[in-house]
């Protein structure tokens, strides 16, 4: 993609040299029932894990029996969540939950 962007002039050498020297990992890819064990592990319904992750409660379904699978922002959402738990995604406007250790 920085490629595509340099060749149109959209960003310059420098910029370019700077994306290159990035070591982004690809998210994790996760399977239906790592989705499901995830929101379980959090407590949470399906309902609360779709308005923490910004999306329906019928793509949490999808996810969890394998009809449909994340992508992008999703899966980074998803990593988040694994890693830190169901509350690096509070926002003042969501309700808290009980603090993770």
């Amino acid at each position: 993609m920085a490629r595509g962007l340099y060749d149109l002039d959209a960003i310059d050498g420098k910029t370019m040299r700077e994306l290159a020297s990035l070591r982004v990992e690809a998210p994790k890819v996760y399977t239906a029932y790592e989705i499901k064990r995830l929101r379980l592990r959090e407590k949470a319904s399906q309902a609360v894990f779709a308005a923490y992750l910004n999306t329906s409660v019928s793509t949490v379904q999808k996810w969890e029996v394998g009809d449909n699978k994340p992508s992008g922002p999703a899966l980074k959402l998803l990593d988040l969540v694994e890693r830190r738990g169901l509350n690096v995604l509070d926002t003042d406007l969501a309700p808290k939950r009980g603090a993770r250790k």
